[in-house]
């Protein structure tokens, strides 16, 4: 068991506190100082008696803390923050601006494991799941360094839901009002599609919002794309979010990353249609961005527009993500390659 605090919910840390012998209402004290006032050592847990503090360091309890190693900011406004972990693993985060929202993209993972050909994180293969205090900890080191944040979306670095219970953790924790108080529709999980466990957050206690990483229309295209395709392909990937919206009472969101002459046409489009209209939900459409070995170049405003008219005929609300952050290696899909050092 963890002896991090920063990786605890206040649950954990009832059963910790009510093991040494002392009232439980201590847990929500020490929660309160760690995720909303921002303590990071033992001995300033100063609602603790010191006789209770200095138990917790002699038995190795500490309070984990992530620092920022490099930050680097977009003409855009979009900002870059990367993270060094105690192992010398490095994750990345990212801030984007749009109007008042300001959208925090966190990391779950110390590269990926799902090999999805047009992602520069997926080249990095995995190296390690986080913490929970490692994925909550990237938001309370950006707003540390001066970002207001008002979204979470956990789409960085990583595949969340290969990272179950740590990401369900920190949203837990990121969620509770003892804490930063994060609303649970300011909170959205992304996945490439582990059908199981999308099934399995529908039965959790607590639903963020879902987004599905979605970016091709046929099992055929879609499997050479993301190989998670293969084990769990489009019919049973959408039964499974089905059954999440149905628990969830809320829309989702499917992203679709569009790359030139591949998953692109109009006939695609309206493949896409098909696929998703019996759901409540919006799509994202997101041009593929460029990096360093990578054959796919992204489809251009032209393309992306006329595209984006064929789901939206169809009634279906559609985005089209903005270019944001590539000059730092911040857009999507671009986490882990390399960029510009400043």
């Amino acid at each position: 068991m963890s002896k991090d605090l920063k990786d605890k919910t206040e649950g954990e840390l009832e059963e910790m506190v009510i093991a040494s012998g002392r009232k439980k209402y201590l847990a929500g004290s020490i929660f309160r100082f760690i995720h909303s006032k921002g303590v990071e050592d033992v001995s300033l847990l100063t609602s603790l008696d010191k006789s209770f503090r200095a138990e917790l360091a002699a038995g190795g309890y500490f309070i984990s803390r992530l620092g920022v190693s490099r930050r680097l900011a977009d003409p855009d406004g979009t900002v870059k923050f990367t993270f060094t972990l105690d192992d010398g693993g490095v994750i990345e985060s990212v801030v984007l601006v749009d109007g008042k929202r300001r959208t925090l993209c966190i990391s779950t993972q110390v590269g990926c494991g799902m090999n999805c050909v047009f992602c520069a994180t997926g080249r990095l293969k995995l190296q390690r799941n986080l913490t929970a205090a490692e994925i909550a900890g990237q938001v309370y080191a950006v707003e540390n360094a001066g970002e207001r944040i008002t979204n979470v979306v956990y789409m960085g670095m990583g595949e969340p839901l290969a990272n179950y219970d740590a990401v369900l953790k920190s949203v837990r924790i990121l969620n509770a009002a003892a804490g930063r108080n994060v609303g649970i529709r300011h909170l959205t999980v992304s996945t490439c599609g582990i059908a199981p466990a999308i099934k399995k957050l529908a039965g959790e206690d607590i639903h963020p919002r879902l987004a599905i990483s979605l970016n091709a229309p046929s099992d055929e295209l879609r499997s050479e794309l993301m190989p998670i395709n293969r084990k769990y392909p489009l019919k049973v990937l959408l039964d499974a979010v089905e059954h999440y919206q149905y628990r969830a009472k809320e829309r989702v969101t499917f992203e679709y990353v569009l790359i030139n002459g591949l998953n692109d046409s109009a006939e695609q489009a309206g493949k896409l249609v098909k696929l998703v209209r019996r759901f409540r939900c919006n799509v994202n459409l997101i041009e593929f961005n460029p990096h360093d070995g990578c054959r796919f170049k992204g489809s251009g405003a032209e393309q992306i527009d006329r595209f984006a008219e064929v789901v939206r005929g169809a009634g279906i609300e559609t985005t089209v993500r903005l270019k944001m952050g590539s000059s730092i290696f911040a857009a999507c899909g671009q986490l882990g390659a390399k960029g510009p050092k400043r």
